[in-house]
């Protein structure tokens, strides 16, 4: 956990650094969203952000949220993945760690896994096809632990 704590704050600075460069200011809500998807393991819905900063007491609007991860997503600095029903935004690591994702299609629930074998699966494929594979995305299917008890 102490990796992925480091890498959060990286990315929190990569994120302000890469603002400022670009002549953005870093306050406001913007500001905020960063703070948020920087404590985040795994992808988040506008909503969710929104909610989340309304719990911590922040008066910022749906909108905002919305502003700030369109520019953050055009800055190449948060992905948007459709995984659910809504778009979901998460860090863009700065050294390209990423993880893929879970979703359990009764309740939505998202989980983040990382798997080395997959990754070479995907390095052996890519040999195969001669191509060379940059930015991949993992989305599995399925019904979690819960809704499989609950059936």
């Amino acid at each position: 956990m102490a990796r992925r704590t480091r890498d959060n704050a990286d990315w929190r600075q990569h994120a302000q650094r890469v603002l400022g460069q670009e002549g953005h200011r870093g306050g406001g809500a913007r500001a905020a969203v960063i703070d948020l998807l920087a404590g985040q393991d795994c992808c988040l819905t506008a909503q969710e952000i929104f909610d989340e900063l309304r719990a911590d007491g922040r008066t910022i609007g749906i909108a905002s949220v919305y502003r700030a991860l369109e520019l953050l997503s055009r800055l190449g600095l948060v992905r948007r993945l459709e995984i659910g029903a809504s778009a979901c935004y998460e860090p863009e690591r700065p050294g390209g760690g990423h993880h893929h994702h879970v979703v359990c299609e009764r309740c939505g629930k998202v989980a983040a896994f990382e798997d080395r074998a997959l990754e070479e699966a995907i390095e052996r494929l890519a040999r195969r096809h001669r191509y060379a594979v940059g930015v991949h995305e993992v989305t599995l299917r399925g019904s979690c632990p819960d809704c499989r008890a609950a059936a």
